[in-house]
Parts: C-alpha cells; structure tokens; sequence
C-alpha cells in the first residue's frame, strides 16, 4: 500500500538530526514540519526569510502576515527570526543549509531534477529550487513513484526542463526510500505492504536491490 503524504513526511523527518538547518520546499515537504521529533532541536529555513518555522497553526494562532515559500501560514519557534530573502538566499547559497527536502516532477539515475517546468502549462518561477539544489550537499526529494498515468517519475533520464544536475542522492516516493549512487537506483527501504517486485515496475531507471533492503518504519 503507498504512503499517504503524511507518511512520506514522517519518513523524510527521521532524517533530521539535532542541530540541523533545514530547509523544506513545497508541496510534501512542507508537512515534514509536523513531525520534527521531539528529542531534537532543528531550525526550518524558509527562503522568504524566516528562519525557525513551526509546526502549521491552529485556528487560534493563525497570523496571515506570517507565510512559508509556499504563502502557508506558519508558526514561528522559539529563538526564530526574520530577515530578508537576500540574506536567506545567503544563507543557501553559502552552503548553511544542512539538509533540503524538494518536491519534484522527476529525477533521474544521474541524480538530475525536473521540479519547476512542465512545457505547455503555466508556472510562476523556478522560486528557490536551483539555489537550494546548487547550495546543499544534503537533498531529499519527495514525490510519487509514477504518475496518475502509472509512468514512472524515476528515470534513465529526465524529459522535462532541469532544475539542476548530478545533485540529488536520496529520493523518498510514497513507495520507496533509494539512494542514487554509480548512476543508477540503489532501493534501501519499501513501504509496508508493497512489493519489490512493484517498485521494479514503476522504476524506468536502473534498479539494484540494496543487500540490507528492508521495510519502511511509519509510526
């Protein structure tokens, strides 16, 4: 059975470590926000200039003045603060971030990432991403396995226009945990109740089963 985007952020979120400057994108990466453990201390960094996201707000303390990236409201933490994108942007570029976590419409064997342009439809920016991605050794990509079509997202070689090359290392699907290395897919972990034999499927790049694959652990 595929991960709900719940699930997804819970898994990317027992990659946090104390101390961690983290910066979450879009979309799924958003919710890692939810599920920061609570035995550590990490800083959320938002390139709109806030650094010490919380977790999304209740009724009660929703501000409208104070968004993410993604113009979501948030919650700020304690000892959190704001400045200036330029300054954020400082931050990312000047390789600050510990660890990002990317939304993406692909990605492929050579650790390349499609994640802002699909030709024909109509789109704001590339935002932060070519930053984020030029900026962290340390990526995460969220995303689903295939598309509603059921055509595999993880490939050979990406078709739509890059947001950056050989950079990503470690892909998180609502099916699988892998690690990209050597030019191909590595699996480390599948989701419970679904089969190797499924991600094999869905997977067009080339695949290698890692010898320790195991089962994902979801709370």
């Amino acid at each position: 059975m595929a991960l709900t985007r719940e699930q997804m952020a819970q898994r990317v979120a027992q990659e946090l470590a104390d101390g961690y400057y983290v910066n979450l994108g879009i979309g799924i990466p958003t919710l890692v926000a939810n599920y920061v453990p609570d035995d550590i201390d990490v800083m959320l960094q938002s390139e709109n200039g806030l650094l010490g996201m919380g977790e999304f707000p209740t009724e009660e303390e929703l501000d409208a003045d104070l968004i993410n990236a993604g113009k979501q409201t948030v919650t700020m933490a304690t000892g959190a603060s704001i400045f200036s994108s330029a300054e954020s942007f400082a931050m990312i570029r000047g390789g600050h971030v510990d660890l990002t976590v990317l939304g993406a419409f692909e990605v492929d064997v050579n650790g390349n990432i499609a994640s802002y342009m699909i030709p024909g439809k109509l789109i704001k920016g590339m935002g932060g991403a070519m930053d984020l991605v030029a900026g962290a050794d340390n990526i995460i990509v969220t995303m689903t396995h295939a598309s509603k079509h059921g055509e595999s997202k993880l490939l050979s070689n990406c078709s739509l226009p890059l947001t950056g090359k050989n950079c990503i290392k470690k892909v998180l699907t609502d099916l699988a945990y892998l690690e990209i290395k050597e030019g191909k897919f590595h699996l480390l972990e599948y989701a419970p109740g679904v089969s190797i034999e499924q991600i094999q499927s869905l997977t067009e790049g080339e695949l290698v089963i890692s010898d320790n694959v195991r089962e994902m652990k979801i709370a």
